[in-house]
């Protein structure tokens, strides 16, 4: 079928810019322009906001940013309708050039900032905050006012008239965790009632029930007004944020409208405690703020068997408050079992590494218990969501910077989870002060107050919130689901919304240059796309446009009622212009038979092209202008060097210079892409890049446009649907699950931690919008994060400390929810407490993060003697400070006995090793995947897991779902645990090798491999064949079982003796000498020679 095709350019009277149907008309899916916050009925023009503000502020027909001198392209299109018959286009002006960001702006504080020292020393000062923080480096963790950013933290926070010292940690008594109630699969379907599950037995209670009343709290009073050169705008007290302190999370008309998401969130790291904005009503009543129906409330799976719903004349409930029976923690409550307590001595324990070679465990690495009382580290968040690189917190910095370690979290935020409690209540209690979820670790003082565990202010207990649904009793706040779960999902009432929830847009964009062409990748993106069109993400306001272009851009009409598709083409690259205002996103079920035509068609129409150009930047620009009303998913592919118009780069890689580590350019050669890229995120749009190419394609400028965008990357060297087929299944699954998998939508997420600490650095893909509040256009459930913390005032008062991670998010179902996770740690005051809880694994993701940065930011050699010094600091100063006797040799505490092993690995990858063999591309798209995978696959990527599999048994399998999966024994990364009568699969995260020892036995050769004998092994063999025998099933079952634990997909290399893989599989053995590393014995003894000096 061919297309009608339509080229469209501008003359100088053709300057007529028309109306966009998505912006002006309604499409029949709520997008009504009277309805109160719809979408802006304008492109959007930027103006710079509020000089003190630090945030984007939502209007109804404009958007504002900052990004320090960033102001966004400052182009304002008026839009007028055409005279009739007039042709249909656009006309939009190009993006102006922009000051180039500060390189510690906030939107680039996940490069280069390390601390107090300048880029060039390879050294880090972990835990302190840089010497001066970066514009939107959060300071303190108290309440918050937007638009406002105190340059100095605040030394007290009002309202909290209770000395730290009479700090209360409090677990549940009573029930168990909700481990069955409230739960349901990860992709949620939309609330209905269900019958309630069986109520558990309740938990006995921790300890005697107190003798005497709840601990008496001073009465707080109210401050004296606030002094007249207060450096807060009286304006702002009246502003979202401050009304969010007392209604945002209650029930209201939904009458307020909230200027901006800072505000909608709520309550920052950088909070300011201006006294009237967050200071308890001492003389008004207990629920003021507050307007809770009187019905129970609409708990999801909370009806009984049978029972319409529970009516509220049922329920008598009493006026006064009940006696309530929480026995308060103290010190001997907070002292660990016995078992935990035994586990922290263990890593204490001094291992000999030079002596001890044997030691890594034979299972996967499990994060360490932290030193909690086991009822309250049962409720302790999932250390797959939540983690932190020291279990236990020291107490102030100075002991932070003894023990040469970095503080820090890396989290799994949006990680698909099989069972999720999700509250459908329009009650969401946060603290009054700091905003903090009301979670497992909070202080019931009484029935009718909660301490807040993050800024200690006590709030008031709504009344809602004292129906308790599960026992459908009266009185029990502490045993609600909020409080009995670390991990919990909110579906949020309108005062979360700025806007109409968007609908999921999907805009995809295709290189169609006669390079790209030859690479076949056309085929199967069109055919994987065709296959789960019905499986994408969302509800019946999903969209979809396509976007083609080689030296020109060509546009897709799929309006309703043609016999095809329309091609418009535009070939005026340098003032990008919409060619008609409808047509080109439209309804996925509206117009399925014209998208499925155009799907099939789009791989033949360009076979014949020998344009050879890529107007890259343009086909953005010209994205980004008609995904700008509603926001969305940009995916773009693309094979080559972008030659033409904005955003045209030149190669830059010399393969003869690639070991000079000097010479290597990891830095952007252009800011186009990241201007764009945070254009993106001002109006909800991210981007996602598949690189698919064989040669130099400049994956350090073109990657920014993921990068602030909170996109991925994804990367598929030399990619050919004939010369490198294997590359085809690869993509095939990938794009699969990447088009199937669940999406957040307009998302921001803030992470707040107890007062005291301070977070001053983060890693990952997104943008940061306001001091502490990361903008994510979209949320994806393989995406990672990880943020650098610092010990700001002592904590010597406290026994614990918690952290908690919300997620703001509009489902693909147009639900706005919020996710929330918190984790509980205990404070400790020696060093030798410090090193018993290091995490390792987390230390060394925190680490490889931070080398990425010093990377760019320095150099690639300032950020490998940085990860050195790391190892030989640390071991320093354990073996000064907690050692008592000096022993010879090389010492470690048994928590961080791997840490030196795990240096060497990150050494030893793609993104940070020496020698000619790694290409830029590649070492680049490893720093990609470092700064934004979740730890669990970083730390296979980079020290990988080696298995005998010639002779697997059943014994200590796993049986899943009527599978029975073999778990060998992980074997030590070096040729010496290799046997020529054996074969060895190594799991490399995205690739895996299965090694074939020349003596290997007949039976696995026949068995699994499905060949006479060793030289009948093909060469090229990347599949095992799925024969009928033992032998088969079980490695087969294995290595399906391993592919299906994570989101890629790693292709099987089987791998001879003489095999051209050979040298691949033995670059990933860690543990021997290569031509351009140490051996891991070789690295201890160097380790060894600088901490002894």
């Amino acid at each position: 079928m061919d297309l009608r095709k339509l080229c469209i350019t501008k003359t100088d009277d053709q300057h007529c810019p028309v109306p966009n149907q998505l912006m002006h008309s309604s499409d029949g899916q709520g997008y009504s322009p009277s309805a109160p916050g719809s979408y802006s009925h304008q492109m959007p023009a930027k103006v710079p906001p509020h000089q003190s503000s630090g945030q984007f502020n939502y209007g109804s027909s404009q958007i504002a940013s900052q990004l320090n001198n960033y102001q966004g392209p400052g182009q304002i299109l008026s839009r007028v309708a055409p005279p009739s018959g007039s042709p249909v286009q656009q006309v939009g002006s190009a993006p102006q050039v922009l000051p180039p960001v500060p390189p510690n702006s906030a939107a680039g504080s996940s490069a280069g900032s390390f601390g107090a020292g300048p880029p060039g020393l390879s050294s880090w000062p972990y835990g302190q905050a840089p010497a001066s923080h970066p514009a939107g480096s959060p300071t303190s963790h108290v309440a918050h006012m937007a638009g406002t950013a105190p340059t100095q933290p605040p030394s007290s926070l009002p309202g909290n008239t209770n000395p730290p010292g009479s700090y209360q940690f409090a677990a549940s008594p009573g029930g168990p965790p909700l481990q069955n109630s409230y739960m349901k699969p990860a992709p949620a379907p939309r609330p209905v009632t269900q019958p309630l599950p069986p109520v558990h037995p309740p938990r006995p209670p921790l300890g005697p029930p107190p003798v005497s009343g709840p601990p008496l709290i001073r009465p707080s009073t109210l401050p004296a007004a606030a002094p007249p050169n207060s450096s807060v705008p009286q304006a702002l007290l009246n502003s979202a944020a401050s009304r969010e302190g007392d209604a945002a999370s209650t029930a209201s008309d939904g009458s307020m409208v909230q200027n901006s998401y800072d505000a909608i969130e709520g309550g920052g790291l950088m909070a300011t405690t201006h006294p009237s904005a967050a200071t308890p009503n001492v003389n008004m009543s207990r629920n003021v703020g507050y307007s809770y129906p009187n019905l129970p409330p609409g708990y999801q799976n909370t009806s009984p068997p049978g029972a319409p719903g529970l009516q509220a004349p049922a329920l008598q409930y009493p006026d006064g408050s009940k006696p309530f029976h929480q026995p308060p923690l103290g010190p001997n409550h907070l002292t660990a079992s016995m078992g935990t307590l035994s586990l922290q001595q263990e890593g204490l324990r001094p291992v000999n590494l030079l002596q001890e070679r044997n030691i890594l465990p034979t299972t996967i690495l499990q994060a360490p218990v932290p030193n909690l009382h086991e009822d309250i580290q049962k409720l302790n968040c999932n250390p797959e969501l939540f983690r932190c690189t020291l279990t236990n917190i020291p107490q102030t910095q100075t002991l932070l910077n003894k023990a040469k370690l970095p503080l820090g979290l890396l989290l799994h935020p949006f990680k698909d989870l099989s069972q999720l409690p999700v509250v459908t209540s329009s009650t969401i209690v946060r603290c009054r002060s700091c905003r903090t979820y009301i979670n497992p670790f909070v202080s019931f003082l009484d029935q009718r107050r909660w301490k807040c565990n993050l800024c200690y202010r006590v709030n008031d207990v709504p009344e809602e919130f004292m129906y308790n649904p599960v026992t459908r009793a009266y009185g029990e706040p502490h045993k609600r689901p909020e409080v009995q779960n670390a991990t919990i999902e909110f579906m949020a009432p309108s005062e979360y919304m700025l806007r109409p929830p968007q609908p999921p847009v999907y805009l995809f964009v295709f290189d169609v240059s006669h390079n790209a062409i030859e690479t076949g990748y056309l085929n199967t993106v069109c055919k994987t796309l065709l296959d789960n069109l019905d499986l994408l993400p969302g509800n019946t306001r999903t969209k979809i446009g396509f976007i083609t272009f080689d030296s020109t851009i060509h546009f897709y009409s799929l309006q309703e009622g043609l016999s095809q598709p329309q091609m418009l083409i535009v070939s005026d690259i340098e003032d990008v212009f919409i060619p008609m205002p409808e047509n080109l996103l439209v309804n996925l079920n509206e117009n399925r038979e014209l998208i499925q035509d155009l799907l099939k068609t789009l791989p033949q129409m360009f076979t014949k092209s020998l344009e050879t150009q890529s107007a890259l930047g343009p086909a953005l620009q010209a994205a980004f202008k008609l995904m700008s009303p509603t926001g969305g998913r940009i995916s773009v592919f693309q094979t080559q060097l972008p030659s033409l118009g904005m955003g045209a780069l030149k190669s830059r890689e010399e393969p003869n210079q690639r070991s000079t580590a000097k010479d290597i350019h990891l830095t952007p050669s252009t800011d186009f892409y990241k201007k764009l890229a945070l254009d993106c995120s001002g109006q909800q749009v991210a981007v996602d890049l598949f690189l698919l190419s064989g040669q130099y394609s400049d994956l350090a400028s073109l990657g920014c446009i993921s990068r602030y965008s909170a996109g991925s990357v994804y990367y598929y060297q030399s990619y050919h649907h004939k010369h490198n087929p294997v590359q085809v299944e690869k993509l095939q699954k990938e794009l699969k699950r990447y088009l199937t998998r669940k999406i957040g939508f307009e998302a921001v997420m803030r992470i707040r931690c107890t007062k005291g600490l301070s977070i001053h650095t983060f890693h990952g893909n997104f943008f940061v919008r306001s001091t502490d509040l990361l903008s994510l256009p979209n949320v994806n459930p393989d995406a990672g994060y990880a943020v650098q913390m610092a010990v700001e005032e002592s904590l010597t008062d406290m026994q614990v400390v918690s952290f908690q991670s919300a997620l703001l998010y509009t489902s693909s179902k147009g639900e706005r929810r919020i996710r929330v996770h918190t984790m509980c740690l205990p404070v400790v005051a020696t060093l030798s407490d410090v090193y018993s809880g290091a995490d390792v694994q987390a230390i060394t993701g925190l680490l490889a993060n931070m080398a990425v940065d010093r990377s760019v930011s320095a150099s690639l050699s300032d950020a490998r003697d940085a990860l050195v010094n790391a190892v030989i600091d640390s071991l320093s100063a354990y073996r000064a400070s907690v050692l008592s006797v000096q022993q010879p040799g090389l010492m470690a505490p048994r928590s961080l006995r791997l840490f030196p092993l795990y240096v060497l690995a990150l050494l030893k990858q793609k993104a940070f090793q020496t020698g000619t063999s790694a290409r830029l591309d590649e070492r680049i798209f490893t720093m990609c995947q470092v700064k934004n995978q979740p730890l669990v696959y970083l730390m296979l990527m980079m020290h990988p897991n080696l298995y005998r599999v010639d002779n697997l048994t059943d014994e200590g399998a796993l049986n899943i779902n009527d599978k029975t999966i073999p778990q060998p024994p992980i074997l030590q990364l070096s040729v010496e645990k290799l046997s020529r009568d054996g074969a060895y699969l190594m799991d490399a995260g995205s690739v895996m090798f299965l090694w074939i020892g020349k003596n290997c036995g007949q039976n696995f050769i026949s068995q699994v491999l499905g060949v006479p004998n060793y030289g009948s092994v093909p060469q090229n063999m990347t599949h095992l064949p799925e024969l009928e025998t033992a032998e088969s099933i079980r490695t087969t079952t294995f290595i399906a079982w391993l592919r299906e634990q994570r989101p890629f997909f790693p292709i099987l290399y089987i791998v001879k003796d003489d095999s051209p893989l050979k040298s691949s599989f033995l670059q990933n053995m860690i543990e021997d000498r290569t031509e351009s590393a140490l051996s891991y014995y070789e690295f201890l003894l160097h380790i060894q020679q600088q901490v002894n000096k």
